[in-house]
């Protein structure tokens, strides 16, 4: 009987036989050995017929097109980095400490992304805001960092060494030069506490004029012009935009303005830094090289409505749960859903949206077994006596320190139970509700009556994240991620030279990982910018109109030229 070696070998043979015998057809016989080639089975003439192929085309090319050359071209030395989370922080520090200028572009009012709303980090329970808010300084006060928040990137031509980018800076209606973000003109506002604050998650209200969280950079306030009296209906009170604008002028001549002439942010503000006739600009940026670090987006637990999110105020998502946590949270860190006092049973949910066909999300968001171990321990923390128990598909605690936390976490008195939930609902005449599934592991249905339900959802790609990558040319992959040049060997390059991608911008992953291929993306982004030349090639040929003979297929052109 042949080796299996001995069969690989065999079949190679017969590949490279059968492309000689393809190769040695010309004009319409090549063409007829590729039609019975596509209705033969079998690996042999599949492989002909796509080196046949490539053949043609390489030939037509030959014939028709101008030879391909690769130019060199001066690489402007200013990088941009597009998203302000931890993985664009740490590429724009390592790149601005080279001596490189970077224009770090953020959408929101303030960087630091979902890091900076939660609680403590896994493996090591290290304070998030303790760690964070020294690298926001550092981004703030950089001299080789442009910082700009608020802003979206509209416009991206060009090429490597040389993108022409268009950024959309948003009004903030606030002089960002003048304000102190003393905090005065939010304390007067009219509507102050009546809108949802996005930064917890629509747990806290905030005014119209406001910022994001304490230890917010750029340290600057932001008028929401959707929310703003005196933006969307051009008054609030009995001032107008007019007189807002005369009351200013008057407050600067150092005049007696009433409150009449303005509204009360602008009469509170003592460095006149409100100016509510502030319009959109579009900045243009000429940059050498792009990294995208635009991170994610939590997926929306209403994928899955068997688990009444929404319905029940005791049933919360991951993230939310986070910010209650938060000594700067809601509740002060105080675990009080709603009306409720502090639960005494609590059921943590796994794989909520992630690793399920029917919710779109197939893939496995890594972070959720990690982060779910960490809430559960941070429950046990502050309330003793409160029955936990975490029901799990499997349990992923594939990073440095994982699974000695995870075995930390067990033996605190948690109940992991293997089995997914099948549905949540309230239980007659009580606020408390029943989770329903199977504990696989013994086999048999279970129902826990719990006080409170946390699901550990998934993450899913950064709203706009598709738009600003097909402007670029860089592909998705199936999960809607960025796809980059090689898995395995060029993680953060994409197939569009100059641009690089990292952290959940890629693909899910935790904070180190996020902070260890931003810096990856750095270095080889610095590769470009301190070599100073990049090579070029051509993308668009020119083609020679007395010779082009018009065909409109690959096999018509080739059977015109004799291929």
């Amino acid at each position: 009987m042949a080796t299996e070696a001995e069969t690989d070998e065999k079949e190679v043979k017969e590949v490279k036989e059968a492309e000689e015998e393809v190769k040695g057809v010309e004009g319409a016989e090549a063409v007829e050995e590729v039609e019975k080639a596509k209705d033969t089975p079998g690996t042999k003439k599949i492989e002909a017929t796509r080196r046949m192929m490539e053949s043609i085309k390489d030939t037509v090319e030959k014939s028709l097109l101008e030879k391909m050359e690769e130019t060199e071209v001066d690489v402007v030395p200013e990088a941009l980095v597009i998203g302000g989370g931890i993985a664009g922080m740490y590429a724009a520090l390592d790149i601005a400490d080279a001596g490189f200028k970077v224009h770090l572009v953020e959408r929101l009012p303030s960087i630091g992304g979902h890091m900076a709303q939660l609680d403590k980090t896994f493996p090591t329970l290290d304070c998030s805001a303790c760690i964070l808010t020294p690298r926001l300084v550092d981004v703030g006060g950089h001299p080789n960092i442009n910082l700009m928040s608020y802003s979206e990137v509209v416009g991206v031509e060009g090429s490597i060494g040389n993108f022409k980018v268009k950024v959309l800076k948003k009004a903030r209606y606030v002089d960002e030069k003048s304000c102190t973000g003393c905090s005065t003109c939010e304390e007067v506002c009219r509507l102050k506490g009546r809108f949802p604050n996005e930064f917890d998650v629509g747990l806290m209200k905030r005014a119209p004029i406001y910022r994001p969280f304490p230890f917010a950079i750029p340290a600057i306030y932001t008028v929401d012009g959707e929310t703003c009296l005196m933006i969307k209906k051009g008054k609030c009170g009995k001032a107008t935009l007019e007189s807002t604008a005369e009351a200013i002028k008057k407050k600067e001549r150092g005049e007696e303005v009433t409150k009449n002439e303005a509204p009360p942010c602008v009469m509170a503000c003592d460095t006149l830094s409100i100016r509510h006739d502030m319009q959109d600009e579009i900045v243009e940026l000429n940059v050498g090289g792009i990294i995208v670090a635009t991170g994610y987006d939590i997926i929306e637990p209403e994928c899955m409505p068997e688990y009444k999110y929404g319905v029940y105020p005791n049933v919360v998502n991951g993230l939310e749960f986070e910010r209650y946590s938060s000594a700067s949270g809601p509740t002060m860190g105080r675990i009080l859903i709603g009306d409720m006092p502090e639960p005494k049973d609590a059921v943590f949910l796994s794989c909520v949206g992630s690793r399920n066909a029917q919710t779109g999300y197939e893939y496995c968001s890594r972070v959720c077994c990690m982060y779910i171990a960490k809430q559960a321990h941070l429950l046990q923390e502050k309330i003793p006596d409160c029955n936990i128990t975490v029901l799990y598909q499997d349990v992923r605690a594939f990073g440095k320190g994982f699974e000695e936390f995870y075995d930390r976490v067990k033996g605190e008195g948690l109940s992991y139970r293997r089995g997914l939930a099948s549905e949540i609902y309230k239980k007659p005449g009580s606020d408390r509700v029943v989770v329903r599934a199977e504990d696989t592991m013994l086999g048999e249905p279970i129902e826990l009556e719990t006080d409170l339900v946390i699901l550990g959802v998934g993450l899913k790609p950064s709203e706009g994240m598709d738009k600003l990558l097909e402007m670029m040319g860089v592909p998705l992959t199936d999960d809607k991620f960025a796809k980059e040049a090689h898995p395995k060997l060029r993680p953060v390059d994409t197939d569009v030279a100059g641009v690089f991608v990292t952290g959940c911008a890629q693909g899910p992953k935790d904070i180190p990982d996020s902070v260890a291929q931003a810096k990856g993306a750095a270095g080889a982004l610095l590769a470009v910018l301190a070599r100073g030349k990049a090579s070029v090639v051509p993308t668009v040929t020119e083609i020679e109109e007395e010779m082009c003979i018009g065909s409109k297929s690959l096999i018509e052109m080739a059977e015109k030229i004799g291929a």
